[in-house]
């Protein structure tokens, strides 16, 4: 009987401390998972799944076209299609950077996760606006001129545009932690938000500059226009709505120490899946693509200019009262053969031929020099051979 209740208060012992296990860990997540991971598996706070589930489509889908770029690079021929592809890099580099900040922003926040989201934030971003700034440098030229900046040139303004951001954020990450011996953490969203006045000038200016590659004679460049366009759109939105929600949204619905790292982790997402749904793919998808040759005709336009059917009278001038004269003169010296008869030496003598009636007959060359019109007799013609 003893036994029996050791063994009972054994299971309850084991029991009760499954439980207190099982209340200490999230649902989803393993008992031997940092608590400052814990929005990663969390089914309680899904939006932390969610995001980053999202989020790896992305960083895969930005891989596979660099992946694509770099296997097709031998084969790009074009200069103009060539010249570009360190920018597009850039971009891609900088899209992929979007997506992997976003993973900072669903773990828990500590100093160094907090030095890497005001860093890196205004950082990645300004690098992908100066590479849509210099796409736009390029496709005026190409709408205008028909050539392309060279592409150290458009690498390096995308480059020297970003180094300005990147000033911008290591002084304000001195100034605010180093002289003032404040925690990193420790920022009002307004003055994160004051970080981004570079970023948001480089935004609008782009987008106002993108509207001239829209103007110009070389229309096949103008579809590339269009992408931009529309990424620089949608990228207005996304930053309107998710500075609107981080700045007085959150405070106003009183959620703001809640709602403040998935509004900032939403808008990183978006941000990076509209700039390669609406410029990095249709930029591959260009690049890769065979050059048309310009020079082939197409014989299926009806616009073009048809060929001469008949320039034979244009291109060779011949008189045309000698032309008539010498057929008229060819047809009755063959019709005096025929009637007389013609006597070979070895085929023996060749049976006449039928007298041709008196009707003046043109060869088919003279209606032809003629312009398609039968002759008419010459004045000394008078229906009979006279010999």
């Amino acid at each position: 009987m003893k036994t029996y209740r050791a063994i009972g208060f054994f299971l309850l012992f084991v029991i009760s401390y499954g439980s207190s296990e099982n209340s200490s860990t999230s649902r989803g997540c393993g008992l031997d998972l940092l608590p400052q991971y814990v929005y990663l598996c969390d089914l309680d706070a899904i939006w932390g799944i969610v995001v980053e589930a999202v989020a790896g489509a992305g960083v895969l889908t930005t891989l596979l076209l660099m992946l694509i770029l770099l296997v097709r690079l031998p084969f790009i021929k074009d200069k103009e299609k060539k010249s570009p592809l360190g920018m597009h890099f850039l971009f891609l580099s900088g899209t992929l950077g979007l997506f992997g900040l976003t993973f900072a922003f669903i773990i828990q926040e500590d100093e160094m996760v907090c030095s890497t989201r005001r860093f890196l934030w205004g950082v990645i971003f300004a690098l992908c606006f100066s590479c849509l700034l210099a796409q736009a440098w390029r496709l005026r030229r190409l709408v205008r001129h028909g050539k392309s900046p060279s592409g150290w040139h458009l690498a390096g303004v995308a480059i020297c545009l970003m180094l300005v951001q990147v000033i911008i954020a290591t002084e304000w990450l001195i100034l605010t932690v180093v002289r003032d011996n404040k925690l990193a953490c420790s920022y009002e969203p307004m003055d994160f938000a004051m970080a981004l006045i570079y970023v948001m000038f480089l935004m609008v200016f782009t987008m106002g500059f993108s509207l001239f590659t829209l103007c110009g004679k070389f229309k096949k460049w103008k579809k590339n226009g269009v992408c931009l366009i529309i990424t620089l759109f949608f990228s207005i939105l996304i930053w309107v709505a998710w500075m609107t929600m981080y700045l007085f949204g959150n405070a106003e619905l009183k959620r703001r120490d809640k709602w403040s790292d998935p509004t900032l982790a939403i808008a990183l997402v978006s941000s990076g899946w509209v700039f390669v749904i609406f410029h990095a793919i249709p930029e591959v998808h260009c690049t890769i693509l065979p050059s048309q040759q310009e020079n082939t005709p197409n014989y299926f336009d009806t616009s073009q200019p048809r060929m001469r059917e008949t320039a034979f009278e244009e291109d060779i001038q011949l008189p045309r009262s000698y032309m008539e004269n010498k057929a008229f003169s060819m047809d009755e010296h063959n019709a005096a053969l025929r009637t007389a008869g013609f006597r070979n030496g070895s085929l023996g003598s060749r049976p006449s031929a039928p007298f041709r009636s008196n009707v003046y007959q043109p060869t088919e060359m003279a209606v032809v020099l003629n312009g398609g019109t039968i002759p008419t007799a010459p004045p000394s013609y008078t229906g009979r051979h006279l010999w």
